[in-house]
């Protein structure tokens, strides 16, 4: 796995679930096929796989579409530059501080 000073970089690590880490990744998977820094014969490797899950009858033999789906994204990512990966996921869950307040609905009368 892509790692960055022995910590890794795809999703999975963050809590919230099986639908977030999938939801998550695939908007990864999209922001580096739009990314230019991305080797153009690497973005073959997920495009493949949807085509595959569209037109199944290509291969030969029972393989599962869903293991085609993830082994396409698995190594797309990566095999993709690292330092390119972990910029979009920094931006994908950067987390932006601030205070709140609560505002009373009421208004007070004159």
């Amino acid at each position: 796995m892509n790692k960055d000073n022995g910590k890794e970089i795809v999703p999975g690590d963050e809590k919230g679930g099986v639908f977030k880490e999938l939801t998550l990744r695939i908007r990864l998977i999209f922001r580096l096929l739009a990314d230019g820094r991305v080797n153009p014969f690497i973005k073959l490797l997920p495009i493949g796989a949807m085509v595959y899950t569209i037109f199944p009858d290509i291969l030969f033999g029972p393989v599962d579409d869903a293991i085609l789906m993830w082994l396409g994204g698995y190594l797309f990512i990566e095999l993709c530059p690292p330092e390119v990966v972990q910029e979009h996921m920094d931006a994908m869950t950067q987390v932006i501080e601030g205070e709140w307040r609560e505002i009373d609905d009421e208004q007070p009368e004159s």
